[in-house]
């Protein structure tokens, strides 16, 4: 025992010295390289205030106002008998499967975290959780990358098909996860009875616990949303420059050596490896890189849905920042991206040229918004498609719930009267 305190404590002193020698590294290269530095500051400011800002922050609001109105107690019942036993996580994680899959990173991190300080969930669930909300949005598949860097709007189906169905596999499997660590929560052995009316007991008994006048709710939600937001938005732009700094002292060239192994060694084009460097750090630039590159379109497609599902060290530092005083770890996270980034790549070989041919067959609805248009415009479409794709997938995902709490209930009447 006494060994092993020893040998955790030379590596937390070995991590101590890295952080401290490399922060005053990169310090001394943004000294060195000051125009650099400040070009690439002003891209992520850009950014952060054109895309991530109106995007995120109108739903950062609601789903705090949600949260102390009862909403998300309200489906966290309804969608227990689903959430449950395929995902081993209460019914409200359902809500935040929803609001990541409609808006994207970080969405689900500060649902999740939300939900581990408000005692919704143990730490151990709010791992599982996290392990597989951590979804792009459709919007992003479908408009930047399909049609914006690829230029071919089918391939959409694809990327997106590959992405979600690689999260829920990484949420089957973490299913698993921690299961002796913690006791499930109290939320999963509710008394049986009707659901809705359950469902419309926890929302009127949650609202009045947080018993907080509309007034009050909003102006706090306003305030949290506002320092998320912000915390967000300088996790960007110090990996906008962190990632022109690396690139200039030379590291991604030692990072694109090492990639270039490993394609090799799975026999894809070797001028995919800068486009992995940039997708390490950073899923725009890395997927921008891949759909520029010199490689067959199948391989390019495929390292980018590894990418996207990848998220890069950007999005990962926010989740942190987000969820790391909520008692919530990271290593299991970090886990499930390189698991989610691994099944994307494989199913998007394996649906490519199939998803290719049903897209050729029939009409498919593209979800784009307009590049031409006002930026008022732009944000309103935006707000409108987010909107639209989270309460559809919540209506598919309480239909479902419905459908699994029924079901028992069927056999055993077919077996009484059979």
């Amino acid at each position: 025992m006494s060994n092993w305190n020893k040998s955790n404590r030379y590596r937390y002193r070995l991590l101590t010295y890295f952080m401290a020698f490399g922060t005053v590294f990169i310090t001394i290269s943004m000294v060195k390289y000051p125009k650099e530095a400040f070009d690439s500051a002003i891209a992520g400011v850009t950014l952060w205030w054109n895309v991530v800002f109106p995007s995120l922050l109108p739903f950062f609001i609601l789903s705090e106002i949600l949260m102390g109105l009862g909403v998300v107690h309200f489906i966290g019942v309804l969608l227990e008998p689903l959430m449950r036993p395929v995902f081993n996580v209460p019914g409200i994680g359902a809500f935040a499967l929803s609001m990541g899959l409609a808006s994207g990173y970080p969405m689900d991190a500060v649902i999740t975290g939300k939900f581990r300080q408000n005692k919704l969930c143990s730490a151990v669930e709010a791992e599982r959780l996290l392990s597989f909300t951590n979804t792009a949005d459709p919007l992003f598949m479908f408009g930047a990358v399909a049609v914006g860097m690829f230029g071919q709007p089918e391939l959409g189906a694809t990327i997106a098909l590959a992405h979600y169905l690689a999260s829920f596999l990484v949420g089957v499997i973490y299913r698993f996860h921690g299961r002796n660590r913690e006791p499930i929560t109290q939320e999963s052995s509710r008394p049986a009875g009707n659901i809705l009316l359950r469902a419309f007991h926890e929302l009127y008994k949650a609202r009045q616990q947080d018993n907080r006048s509309f007034g009050q709710l909003l102006g706090d939600a306003v305030k949290s949303s506002m320092n998320t937001i912000l915390l967000v938005g300088g996790f960007i732009i110090l990996f906008s420059v962190l990632l022109r700094i690396i690139a200039i002292i030379g590291i991604t060239d030692i990072l694109s050596h090492m990639f270039s192994a490993l394609l090799s060694l799975l026999g894809f084009s070797t001028t995919l490896a800068p486009a992995l460097v940039s997708g390490l750090f950073e899923l725009d630039l890395g997927a921008l890189a891949a759909s520029q590159a010199n490689a067959p379109l199948i391989e390019k497609i495929a390292i980018t849905s590894a990418i996207v599902a990848w998220s890069g060290l950007s999005v990962h530092a926010q989740v942190a920042s987000i969820v790391i005083e909520s008692g919530i770890r990271m290593a299991p996270y970090m886990l499930s991206r390189l698991l989610h980034a691994i099944f994307a790549l494989l199913l998007t070989l394996l649906f490519m040229k199939p998803a290719h041919a049903v897209v050729q067959t029939i009409s498919m609805p593209m979800i784009t918004i307009p590049g031409s248009s006002s930026p008022l415009t732009f944000w309103l479409l935006h707000l409108e498609q987010i909107s639209y794709i989270f309460l559809l997938f919540s209506l598919l995902l309480i239909g479902l719930s419905m459908v699994f709490h029924i079901a028992p209930k069927v056999r055993y009447f077919m077996r009484k009267y059979n």
